[in-house]
């Protein structure tokens, strides 16, 4: 596997998402297209959506409904791609978009393995890598990254950081597509800072790769400590995505 292969396979996985071409991710022109998310769709994607954006670096794709097509396309053609993902912009949207029932929810930015970086890193605490079958007592308060309990069966492989038989921290991988597993790491309080996240990170990256899948990384752009985790881990910023859902179902978060 190469970089070229990762990103051959995001781009395709990314198009399945929303009913684009990866020829259209990396348009230097901005695309508009209606929304369908495909048959192999990573498993989080759930309708209803009202529009989904994605920006690989070079522009936006707006994947929408026909009732949000035209307030898309003049967003989209309005203001730079890349300030399509960011407040006072939002804010037209928004106010455009709510009288239809609909808000932004979902705002992230998504990590890639740069193969040149990914290594192994150094960790003071004994690393075990964990088969689906070895983790089933793991769901619990102390790992709601690493592993989801709504969603057990797509939870596929782990990597635990043990200080003596205590587990510390635990890094896990659901298969939320066929060929992309998604990281999700935690490391218990008093235990952080020390490097474990990343070698939890770095370990698990490198096993979902031998296992001929990509791995890739979500972060909220606040949350810096999962930014640094992701970056000295060996991924690298590869997209960024913005999604539009029901304002009941936004509601209904904040409840």
């Amino acid at each position: 596997m190469t970089n070229k292969d990762v990103l051959k396979t995001a781009l395709e996985q990314s198009a399945e998402d929303i009913g684009c071409t990866a020829e259209d991710l990396l348009s230097n022109e901005n695309k508009i297209v209606p929304l369908k998310l495909g048959t192999n769709a990573k498993k989080y994607y759930k309708l209803p959506i009202g529009c989904n954006f994605i920006s690989y670096g070079n522009n936006v794709v707006a994947a929408c409904t026909e009732e949000t097509f035209e307030i898309v396309k003049e967003y989209i053609s309005k203001f730079e791609f890349y300030h399509c993902f960011e407040t006072p912009n939002i804010r037209w949207l928004n106010e455009r978009i709510e009288p239809l029932g609909l808000t932004v929810c979902f705002m992230a930015e998504y990590y890639l393995p740069d193969l040149n970086m990914l290594t192994e890193r150094p960790c003071e605490y004994e690393l075990r890598i964990l088969e689906k079958g070895q983790f089933d007592d793991l769901y619990c308060d102390e790992w709601p990254n690493a592993l989801c309990a709504d969603r057990k069966h797509l939870d596929v492989l782990a990597v635990g950081a043990y200080d003596g038989g205590k587990l510390i921290g635990l890094a896990g991988c659901s298969a939320d597509a066929e060929e992309m597993w998604q990281i999700g790491v935690d490391v218990l309080p008093q235990y952080r800072r020390k490097g474990i996240a990343s070698a939890l990170t770095s370990k698990l990256a490198l096993e979902i790769v031998k296992r001929g899948k990509v791995p890739f990384y979500c972060t909220a752009w606040s949350n810096v400590r999962s930014v640094r985790n992701a970056v000295k881990s060996g991924l690298i910023p590869a997209w960024a995505e913005m999604t539009v859902k029901p304002l009941s179902i936004v509601e209904k978060m904040n409840s």
